[in-house]
């Protein structure tokens, strides 16, 4: 992605998705698209669930994720790319990660995002926990 926008963050503070948005705009963008996964209070038949906490391998994770972005821009039209992951505890309805992604046409954005966040979920080493009111227990990957 040479010349192309592009930022991959894993943090412990909040996401703010208008300025991921704002990272990626572009006068030449025909379209952004903006993803937000968010804690939600059920997970496989299980109700309750209060929070999750996000661990990752800090010293290759943002790589990985880096990796996954150079291949959406080989493969799509991207003008930018913004990536933010939550690490430790995210709270239910709080946003756990968000990919944005600008590009002149909305087909190449909304396909270089999807494709951003599935190869995310079944590649980035980052693990969760899930916390709801019967216990505990890590998640099993995408």
């Amino acid at each position: 992605m040479t010349g192309k926008h592009v930022r991959v963050r894993v943090r412990l503070d909040p996401i703010d998705c208008g300025e991921l948005m704002a990272f990626v705009a572009s006068p030449s963008a025909g379209a952004s698209v903006l993803f937000i996964g968010t804690v939600r209070d059920h997970s496989e038949g299980r109700t309750g669930v209060t929070h999750l906490e996000y661990e990752a391998y800090a010293e290759r994770v943002e790589g990985v994720i880096m990796t996954i972005v150079e291949e959406a821009g080989d493969h799509w039209d991207v003008l930018g790319v913004a990536v933010d992951h939550r690490t430790g505890v995210v709270n239910l309805g709080e946003v756990s990660v968000a990919v944005a992604v600008s590009s002149a046409h909305r087909s190449q954005a909304f396909e270089a995002a999807r494709y951003i966040i599935d190869e995310l979920k079944i590649r980035a080493p980052i693990w969760k926990k899930e916390f709801w009111s019967g216990g505990t227990e890590w998640a099993r990957g995408s």
